[in-house]
């Protein structure tokens, strides 16, 4: 056989191209389907490509990531307007993790990045991203410009993760126009530090899992707005006649009937039972008490005792104590 001919994967049977496919490499599968038109084809009617997940890293770079096999494997494009950089690529090994990144050389970047976007899920045959990672402090003079874009593609994201590093660079806007503008289907880390507490800023409906470091401009009637089933709330301005009011509202099933669980950080359980639930009926479990309940990360922890109030409907709120260093945490398992 002669070796130096390139072999003709095309002119093979299907299922045979597919057990090919199924030994490349992201970077190889969107390689191929450079090629040519049937090549292009022949790679969309793939079948087995839900494994891989789509990530988008907006910064001070724009990065596609493709991660595989439980996420152990990646293969990243970053974009920069560094032509030499262009020409550099990265690769990492330990164990079983394996990292690829591959630096594109652009003028434009913005439109280097989204022209390759659009590709990679077209390949992929994806209308969602697994997870958008924005620095929006960063990232100031694109941010609008990616909204835009995965607003006008109609590319919905299952994970949206928003940071904030310089609390001095105000992203007040571009954060309100992003939930304004793009599909959260599942979860959202909001790590950002909003100046204004008037802003008109709407979290998605129905999301599996809503996360806030700094939370202490969400006030009580925004508060009753969020229906996430998980929410996490980290520092907060919630006053125990809040958490009364709330709680209440609970019970009547006036507000959060998809809760399953909540986290917030407040003084003690003492001051909690005496000034939020001194007017609600609830039990107190003794101590010696174990139960199994379900955490923000969808595993069991151990708790021992708690305190118990029931919904009208016969659910129970179990609320909990975790100790840190810094603070105590207050955790509401609903079951």
């Amino acid at each position: 056989m002669d070796t130096t001919k390139p072999f003709p994967i095309l002119r093979l049977p299907y299922l045979a191209i597919e057990e090919i496919f199924k030994a490349m490499h992201p970077f190889e599968i969107i390689n191929f389907s450079l090629i040519s038109k049937r090549s292009k084809q022949v790679t969309k009617r793939m079948t087995f490509y839900p494994k891989y997940t789509v990530v988008l890293s907006i910064d001070k770079n724009l990065e596609i990531e493709i991660r595989g096999t439980n996420e152990k494997i990646s293969y990243s494009y970053v974009m920069t307007s560094d032509e030499e950089l262009g020409r550099v690529i990265k690769q990492w090994k330990k164990d079983d993790f394996f990292k690829l990144k591959i630096y594109k050389y652009s003028k434009n970047t913005i439109e280097r990045f989204q022209i390759l976007c659009k590709y990679v899920l077209e390949v992929f045959k994806r209308q969602n991203i697994d997870i958008l990672s924005m620095y929006m402090d960063e990232s100031v003079d694109h941010n609008v410009s990616i909204i835009d874009f995965l607003k006008t593609n109609e590319i919905s994201v299952d994970g949206c993760y928003l940071f904030h590093t310089d609390s001095d660079i105000n992203v007040d806007e571009h954060a309100a126009y992003l939930l304004k503008n793009i599909k959260t289907n599942d979860l959202m880390y909001f790590f950002l530090h909003i100046n204004n507490e008037n802003i008109d800023l709407k979290f998605p409906k129905g999301l599996k899992k809503l996360e806030m470091v700094k939370s202490q401009w969400i006030g009580y009637e925004r508060l009753l707005e969020i229906d996430s089933a998980q929410v996490i709330l980290g520092t907060n301005q919630f006053s125990n006649k809040d958490w009364n009011a709330f709680f209440k509202k609970w019970i009547a099933m006036e507000a959060h009937l998809n809760l399953e669980f909540l986290d917030f950080e407040f003084k003690s359980m003492e001051e909690f039972k005496e000034f939020a639930l001194h007017d609600i009926p609830y039990e107190e479990v003794d101590k010696a008490v174990k139960r199994i309940m379900k955490t923000s990360n969808d595993g069991p922890i151990e708790i021992n005792g708690g305190i118990d109030i029931r919904r009208i409907d016969g659910k129970t709120a179990t609320f909990s104590v975790r100790h840190t260093s810094l603070w105590d945490d207050c955790l509401v398992f609903i079951h």
